[in-house]
């Protein structure tokens, strides 16, 4: 994947949680409890984009976060 896709991404997730008021250790958290061994490390690396999402985990945080699958994935493709 590409690495300014992927901190698109992680932007957006990062975004959405803070506006949920879900520290990264409680996202985490919950995570864990739906059976997603993820710690809060990952977290961080996945909002900065130095982590993939894998398919599991993007249906959860989607689920937890409330929101939807465009707002994760929403990214800019402008092209200079």
């Amino acid at each position: 994947m590409n690495k300014v896709i992927e901190k698109q991404i992680g932007n957006n997730i990062r975004d959405i949680r803070e506006k949920n008021g879900i520290t990264q250790e409680e996202l985490s958290a919950k995570l864990q409890l739906r059976g997603c061994d993820i710690t809060r490390s990952a977290i961080a690396k996945i909002e900065v984009g130095q982590r993939h999402l894998y398919p599991d985990e993007i249906i959860l945080i989607k689920e937890i976060l409330k929101t939807e699958y465009n707002t994760i994935f929403r990214v800019n493709t402008f092209t200079d």
